[in-house]
């Protein structure tokens, strides 16, 4: 009479991984029927904001950090055990568990990976929120910035942007969009502080959220956009309806750069059907003025033309400079002492160098993002 070798069942080892950017309780259902069914459920972090949630629903979890052997031991017999994962991931024990499964002399259990929750896309930005917040409350510098003081960053930061646009540099230019958030996260959170009329980063989003919903009728609503003309047909005639102007100049920055501000000026009268003749006079602004109308109504963006040119006249102006017999090609450090940043010439209320000054070698801030200081990172 022979003997059946009966199999020996196979358990099961899940890890079920969370995000502390979604609300604590709230994870997949299949995580929590595995969490619920499991003979054990371990997790090694006795802060873990899942736990209250967990025992609420009467799953209970032992607090101990069992290495790849002990945790295989424990599925013998067809056992499942699940691992609630801490926050900066379990490699110590997935490690360990692939060294066992490599080395062939261990009969391995089931090895699952099950996200109880996951980041959506955008979720990054609550770290972001969370890290200036506590900036703002701690850092000497951070802590006492204004709007009006960080203002001029703004202007920066967007100039730089554009210029890794301009160079065509993918790492710079996230570098650059990521400089330009930091301006309205910082914004943001100091208008939390302000005591007649405070508002946050939420109320930032919602705002804008509520105008491109409402300017784009053809894609939230009824309304019928079939070209780019008709898109932009739409989206003015919307915002004439939420701006209420009685000017078709209301709304233009006067404070942007000259040529921009031209164009801007004459877009405008051009599609209210405004024929209004291009002022004339003595000096060289007029006839900028009038370029930059022509430019406009040519469809040509007279900044970004006069630039594209500007940086190809510095590449001459580089050229030359390294021209046999030119002062630079023999020297190469001689500079312009006219144009140099010197603490003189920085901001006297700041006591000499401005630790916001993105040109010099300013002290770092913890705010920086990596070059120099907060309000500007270059």
């Amino acid at each position: 009479m022979s003997e059946t070798n009966t199999p020996t069942p196979q358990g099961r080892v899940v890890m079920v991984t969370t995000t502390h950017r979604v609300a604590p309780g709230l994870l997949s259902w299949p995580a929590w029927r595995t969490l619920h069914d499991a003979d054990r459920v371990v997790c090694a972090d006795p802060g873990h904001p899942q736990l209250p949630y967990l025992r609420e629903a009467g799953v209970t979890v032992e607090i101990v950090a069992p290495d790849a052997h002990e945790l295989v031991d424990a599925t013998q017999g067809g056992r499942t055990v699940a691992v609630l994962a801490v926050g900066e991931g379990e490699s110590r024990l997935t490690d360990g568990l692939a060294r066992l499964a490599g080395s062939g002399r261990v009969q391995m259990p089931d090895l699952e990976l099950l996200p109880g929750s996951y980041d959506l896309p955008g979720a990054r930005l609550l770290d972001l929120v969370q890290v200036m917040d506590r900036i703002r409350a701690v850092c000497p510098w951070s802590s006492l910035q204004t709007h009006e003081g960080l203002a001029k960053y703004a202007i920066e930061e967007s100039y730089e942007l554009v210029e890794a646009i301009e160079d065509g540099d993918r790492d710079e230019l996230r570098e650059e969009l990521g400089d330009v958030l930091l301006q309205v996260i910082f914004h943001a959170r100091i208008a939390e502080d302000d005591e007649e009329a405070p508002f946050s980063v939420d109320d930032v989003a919602a705002g804008i959220v509520t105008k491109l919903i409402n300017r784009h009728p053809h894609v939230f609503g009824d309304a019928v956009a079939r070209t780019p003309e008709e898109v932009r047909a739409l989206w003015l005639s919307t915002k004439a309806e939420e701006k209420d102007r009685d000017s078709v100049t209301d709304g233009v920055p006067l404070g942007q750069p000259g040529l921009a501000l031209a164009a801007k000026l004459a877009f405008r009268a051009r599609k209210a059907g405004l024929p209004v003749p291009v002022p004339s006079g003595p000096g060289i602004g007029y006839d900028l003025l009038a370029m930059a109308v022509r430019a406009e109504a040519e469809g040509v963006d007279p900044e970004a033309a006069l630039r594209a040119a500007a940086r190809a006249y510095r590449d001459a102006i580089r050229t030359a400079e390294t021209h046999p017999g030119h002062p630079a090609a023999e020297d190469p450090d001689i500079t312009d002492t006219e144009d140099r940043d010197t603490p003189a010439a920085e901001d006297p209320g700041t006591g000499g160098t401005d630790p916001a000054d993105t040109r010099g070698t300013d002290p770092v801030d913890p705010a920086d993002t990596g070059r120099t200081a907060p309000g500007g990172t270059r």
